[in-house]
């Protein structure tokens, strides 16, 4: 069995920014690879992993769809021994001065992120957040040395270790949306002891923080019959008390919106009210902002439902989850595929 706590710290441990995730791909990789038949990376580098189903074939197929792509910064400028860089995926430049990075150059070099004095700013800047233009990154080493050994183009990740707070809580970069890799995890456990008649196919997509590259390509090479997009949502916290945020280690969140299929919500939904999980639904009048908005317009049309675990503090270093809401994720997607008849898409339509 999966030991998901220690499981998540490692991959909260590493990089894979968005276009750039074989450092995670591969533990991911490592870890799936006894809880599936078969195991795959497809041409953009989401990776695939399959687990039969025991009914007769051809089966039905669901896919489950958790991006692993991370949020960072590229170098755009390598000056006096200093770096400029642009963000990858949403970076508020509000959170950068002071955090410690790792610049991926010839070799790895450890960096902070510095600012300028206030009076060497531009008129008027004043108390004001530092706009990114004017952060640059520091590795300490002289300038010859920088010039050799960094690029334009290189990548720069957050270097904050992962931390386990009180609560069962954990803290650090990249839980969104590695904690969903997670869940994803823990379904595929809890699956090696539950007979399901469906195939069952778990993706950890690419590019979902910049293109959607993976949340369209691999729904188009597997052809699910129905989809699940796993991602987090915003907790309630410091500025995040009213009905946008949604209680950290008190359940998970059920999309309702035009991207969730009516009736894969409501399968759910009664699920988790038979098993007593814990939920809320999260209301997505738009686009859901998750893998979904891919998945479900691949091919003819692809019926989907996004489930979301509240996370703290979004698109910073110190991101913080409950790690019961991730198991109870993973529980819920397990029973409900346990669940799954060979006819269920049949029984289905849009205003069930």
């Amino acid at each position: 069995m999966t030991d998901l706590s220690a499981f998540l710290k490692e991959l909260i441990s590493l990089p894979g920014l968005s276009g750039h995730e074989g450092p995670v791909r591969e533990v991911i990789a490592r870890t799936w690879t006894p809880l599936v038949d078969e195991i795959s990376t497809s041409r953009l580098g989401s990776l695939h992993g399959l687990r039969r189903g025991s009914g007769p074939e051809p089966r039905r197929r669901i896919l489950l769809s958790a991006h692993m792509d991370a949020i960072g910064l590229m170098v755009t400028q390598v000056k006096d021994g200093f770096l400029r860089f642009t963000q990858i995926g949403g970076v508020d430049p509000r959170i950068l001065p002071g955090q410690q990075v790792i610049v991926h150059g010839r070799r790895d070099l450890p960096g902070v992120v510095a600012q300028p004095s206030e009076r060497l700013l531009p008129p008027g800047n004043g108390d004001k957040p530092v706009a990114m233009e004017y952060l640059f990154v520091d590795t300490g080493l002289l300038p010859e040395e920088v010039a050799q050994l960094v690029r334009v183009g290189d990548l720069i990740s957050f270097a904050q270790a992962p931390l386990e707070l009180s609560g069962g809580t954990v803290a650090g970069h990249s839980l969104d949306n590695r904690a969903s890799v997670t869940a994803v995890t823990a379904c595929l456990d809890e699956l090696t002891k539950i007979r399901h008649a469906w195939d069952v196919w778990a993706v950890a997509s690419v590019q979902e923080e910049e293109t959607l590259g993976g949340a369209f390509t691999s729904p188009f090479d597997i052809r699910p019959d129905i989809a699940v997009a796993i991602d987090v949502t915003f907790a309630k916290g410091p500025g995040v008390n009213d009905y946008r945020g949604y209680p950290l280690g008190k359940g998970l969140e059920l999309g309702w919106g035009p991207n969730i299929h009516p009736a894969l919500y409501k399968a759910f939904k009664e699920i988790a009210d038979q098993l007593d999980i814990p939920y809320s639904t999260e209301p997505m009048p738009r686009m859901s902002g998750t893998d979904a908005m891919g998945l479900q317009v691949v091919a003819e049309g692809i019926p989907t439902m996004v489930i979301s675990i509240p996370l703290r503090y979004m698109h910073t270093p110190v991101e913080l989850i409950a790690m019961k809401d991730v198991t109870r994720v993973g529980h819920l997607m397990a029973e409900f595929i346990a669940r799954l008849e060979p006819d269920f898409i049949e029984k289905i339509r849009w205003d069930d």
